[in-house]
């Protein structure tokens, strides 16, 4: 069985091919064709903009990813349908709808979220997770704590109730000067921690007992600290390294205090990390210390087309069958 999948949920027009072969999985081609230059000069992403080009790189990616894959006989096409930027998945919904007539292909679509949860499994199989499980999704548009009492079974616990983690990075990052995409800006001049200083900014929603997050009360709270500094002051890579740890330690706090908490709540025995800012070295580190953690390799954690794949798979695996008419869901839960 060869699946081919697309992924347009943001700026990212990624297509991949994924081979099931004697109970084995294997990828075929992947490419993912970032647009971060294009949007780093705005500051953030603009979905018409993004539209737009995926429109003029969804036939040249296809193409490629086709060729590296031997254009093989695909049997199922899998399409991410929400959440993300509906402009832009309305992009790969047409295509995918446009492929499934040429390919003679049944279509699927994609819940976005699960598949930053499933991307755990393209390179372990779905006995490495022990239930119940908690998934942690931590991206530029979503942070989400999942309960998964089974495989492919979820309910939410909480999430975010203003600006995402790597909402918030960007935010500070654009603050700060310090470009786009914000998440490795800050991390790079978080490395060194020589220069930490008594700054010390909120948790957000830290103490509250819920599973819920607020990141916009730190992004304003950097925004207050950074404009009471000179100039000088501002311009300091001292300053900047220490502004930058702090950011990146408050948010992995608050991430780690409310996984925490439904870990211990539900029993948790495994926590499950999905999502771009899930790629930061620092969260990584101190999750992998703090529990059992189950986390992609740092090129699945961003958008690919791989976790589209795989997810589109265990459904198959599970017996669901394709969808009528697919419609892009910009506010798609799980």
């Amino acid at each position: 069985m060869k699946i081919l999948a697309i992924e347009t949920s943001c700026d990212d027009t990624a297509v991949a091919v994924l081979e099931e072969k004697q109970k084995k999985l294997k990828i075929l081609s992947n490419i993912v064709s970032s647009q971060v230059k294009l949007h780093a000069q705005y500051g953030g992403v603009y979905p018409f903009l993004a539209k737009r080009e995926h429109q003029k790189n969804l036939p040249l990616v296809f193409k490629k990813v086709m060729k590296q894959a031997g254009n093989p006989k695909i049997d199922a096409i899998a399409i991410t349908s929400g959440p993300g930027l509906e402009p832009c998945l309305w992009q790969g919904i047409n295509f995918a709808n446009d492929l499934t007539q040429k390919l003679k292909a049944p279509l699927f679509p994609i819940n976005h979220v699960e598949a930053h949860i499933l991307a755990n499994f393209i390179d372990r199989g779905p006995t490495s997770i022990k239930f119940p499980a908690v998934g942690l999704v931590v991206s530029g548009g979503h942070t989400q704590l999942i309960l998964m009492k089974k495989f492919l079974d979820y309910k939410i616990l909480g999430e975010t109730r203003d600006d995402a983690a790597g909402e918030c990075f960007d935010k500070v990052a654009r603050i700060l000067g310090l470009g786009y995409p914000g998440g490795p800006a800050i991390a790079k001049f978080a490395k060194n921690k020589k220069n930490l200083t008594s700054l010390k900014l909120p948790r957000p929603m830290i103490k509250q007992k819920n599973y819920d997050f607020s990141f916009s009360g730190l992004k304003t709270a950097v925004l207050y600290e950074f404009r009471k500094q000179t100039p000088e002051t501002q311009k300091s890579r001292q300053y900047l390294e220490a502004l930058c740890a702090e950011v990146q330690q408050a948010i992995i706090d608050v991430l780690l205090s409310k996984t925490r908490k439904a870990v211990d709540d539900y029993g948790a025995k495994t926590v499950v990390l999905g999502g771009g800012v899930t790629a930061n070295d620092e969260l990584r580190k101190q999750f992998k210390k703090a529990f059992n953690v189950l986390m992609p390799q740092k090129k699945f954690c961003t958008d690919n087309a791989v976790m589209t794949a795989i997810t589109a798979y265990f459904h198959l695996k599970k017996g669901d069958k394709p969808k009528g008419e697919i419609e892009a869901r910009a506010d798609l839960t799980l």
